[in-house]
């Protein structure tokens, strides 16, 4: 047996809703601790946010499906955490070529500067334009941008919720059937 398969056998569904509902918990808490901290996020930063805020109630709901319902609902929505957070690697694989300028971003947080026409006009951008940039990282660890690692947490997280719904239908619990 490869060690995919080991894997796929020992990670039931409910299991795997609860990895999905820990890892979306501490990568929500992490990117709010930063932004408290100053950091503050761009548009596709808080488009990013979206597979984790979906999969919170999701993942909680598979949890209990797994526990008190047929299969098909809880690996049902652990396949659609899979597709949520695969798009959720695609956005941040997006964000982080932004950031590298392999390719431009949107316009609304990336595009040209329009100079101001005059004094008044400069005044007024400055009361009422603040763009956060989504070319420019706003934190870098270990040489990465929070782009960067979304990524992978992204694919893993997906990789669970995948594990979980493909699971077969032997495989241990560590949850007693009540």
């Amino acid at each position: 047996m490869t060690p995919f398969a080991r894997l796929r056998a020992a990670l039931r569904p409910e299991t795997a809703a609860l990895l999905v509902l820990a890892a979306a918990a501490a990568t929500l808490a992490g990117a709010w601790t930063f932004q408290a901290l100053g950091f503050q996020p761009c548009e596709l930063c808080l488009i990013e946010r979206y597979p984790y805020y979906a999969s919170l109630p999701l993942a909680a709901a598979a949890f209990l499906l797994a526990r008190h319902a047929p299969p098909l609902f809880s690996r049902a929505a652990l396949g659609l955490m899979a597709v949520f957070f695969l798009a959720g690697a695609a956005l941040a694989t997006y964000h982080a070529g932004v950031e590298l300028k392999f390719w431009p971003g949107p316009a609304g947080c990336t595009g040209n500067f329009v100079a101001a026409t005059s004094v008044e006009a400069f005044r007024a951008q400055l009361e009422h334009v603040h763009v956060v940039r989504c070319d420019t990282p706003a934190l870098r660890i270990f040489g990465v941008s929070l782009a960067g690692w979304n990524v992978p947490i992204s694919l893993a997280i997906a990789l669970a919720a995948f594990l979980g719904a493909t699971a077969p239908k032997k495989s241990l619990s560590i949850f007693p059937k009540s």
